[in-house]
């Protein structure tokens, strides 16, 4: 994660997805019965028919096909492999994680005063200023995750967060909003349940998110309706993908457009017919030469999967929370309840305007839910033992 941009190997995230899928193999295949969660079944099956799917209407050629494939599989192997794995730490390793998230966000305390000053010096240094801030969330949220559930680690936990602020993300300064609200508002357990007053407060809480986002939310979804305005031009590109996104929705209903066909690296890649097809070829960072605008946000390229795969895609993210919740009435345990809050709201921001659910960073994140989401079972386990 924190070295991604510089060592110069993009495939890391899909040769650890390949060998987390060999060890949950293997480990299915040495329990007794073959143990394998359901819904991550579910999940292979409607992967299975979107593949085939994709064939039948050759969205691109078959190889294109099957990059995309893995590449959008990899995030739900990422956490279904995590959480059927159940790993656990020993007091001293969760000691020694506790300690090295500390120790590697002093050592980013420079680069982020440097990169606050000079925002250039990202790139050379971490690839990109959203790799800083991906580091940094994941460094903080580490240390929240190894720590005691008190005030005194929870402000550690936001003053560690609050470095990714020099970052100069608008997603960032979103993303820290929210989590500085769900670290100390759901501090007590008494407020995790959906009522009016936490209803008003969640409103006024996207209220501040929005503030804190609006000159980047204006460029991306007000400014591209003026041809006129100065917008960015990688701004142009994010506005043309959300705007085309939702005509491919209606012409290609209910299953989508298919794999590697819009708005992902692969349809970027080899490139895909549909962008000349909606005459956006000829736009700046979606065009054959230069297509590196492409995967620049995940919301569009939901298209590949129609309004059927939007529907299973928000299904996935309802059944996180439903599971959530029943381990919160069972254990009234609010530590772990918060973290998959606040990883949530990091992919709900991230992907406004970046690719990060398939992502390196996406890749982390969700084996980290998956870890999570391990520990809640094994507290229920726990729980219910006589």
């Amino acid at each position: 994660m924190i070295t991604y941009g510089l060592i110069g190997f993009q495939a890391v995230d899909e040769l650890s997805g390949v060998i987390l899928f060999i060890m949950f193999i293997f480990y299915m295949f040495n329990t007794k019965g073959w143990e394998i969660n359901k819904f991550f079944l579910y999940v292979l099956g409607i992967f299975s028919f979107y593949l085939c799917y994709s064939f039948y209407i050759e969205s691109n050629t078959k190889k294109a096909i099957l990059v995309d494939f893995i590449i959008q599989l990899k995030p739900y192997i990422a956490f279904f492999c995590a959480y059927q794995l159940m790993p656990c730490f020993s007091k001293k390793q969760i000691s020694l994680l506790n300690k090295y998230s500390v120790l590697c966000w002093v050592l980013l305390i420079p680069i982020g005063i440097i990169g606050f000053i000079q925002p250039s010096t990202f790139k050379p240094l971490m690839g990109h200023a959203s790799n800083y801030a991906a580091a940094i969330s994941a460094l903080s949220l580490t240390y929240l995750y190894t720590s005691k559930d008190t005030t005194q680690n929870k402000l550690i936990f936001i003053c560690m967060l609050a470095l990714g602020l020099a970052s100069g993300r608008a997603k960032f300064y979103g993303f820290f909003v929210f989590a500085v609200f769900i670290t100390f508002f759901f501090s007590n357990v008494k407020n995790i349940k959906i009522n009016f007053k936490n209803s008003i407060i969640a409103l006024l809480m996207l209220g501040a998110i929005f503030l804190v986002a609006k000159e980047k939310i204006d460029i991306y979804f007000l400014q591209g309706l003026n041809p006129e305005s100065e917008t960015e031009k990688d701004s142009i590109a994010r506005f043309v993908l959300y705007a085309t996104s939702f005509l491919i929705f209606k012409d290609y209903m209910p299953f989508g457009s298919g794999f590697a066909s819009y708005g992902t690296h692969a349809s970027g890649l080899y490139y895909s017919p549909i962008y000349k097809e909606y005459g956006i070829d000829g736009v700046w960072g979606l065009n054959k030469e230069y297509p590196f605008f492409i995967s620049d946000t995940y919301y569009p390229s939901l298209a590949q999967f129609g309004v059927i795969g939007v529907f299973l895609f928000f299904l996935f993210w309802l059944y996180l929370c439903k599971k959530a919740y029943h381990y919160f009435q069972k254990t009234a345990d609010s530590k772990l309840t918060t973290l998959v809050i606040i990883i949530s709201g990091y992919f709900a921001i991230e992907n406004i305007a970046d690719a990060t659910f398939t992502s390196h960073r996406g890749f982390f994140f969700m084996m980290f839910l998956g870890l999570i989401f391990a520990n809640m079972k094994q507290g229920i386990s726990q729980k219910e033992m006589p």
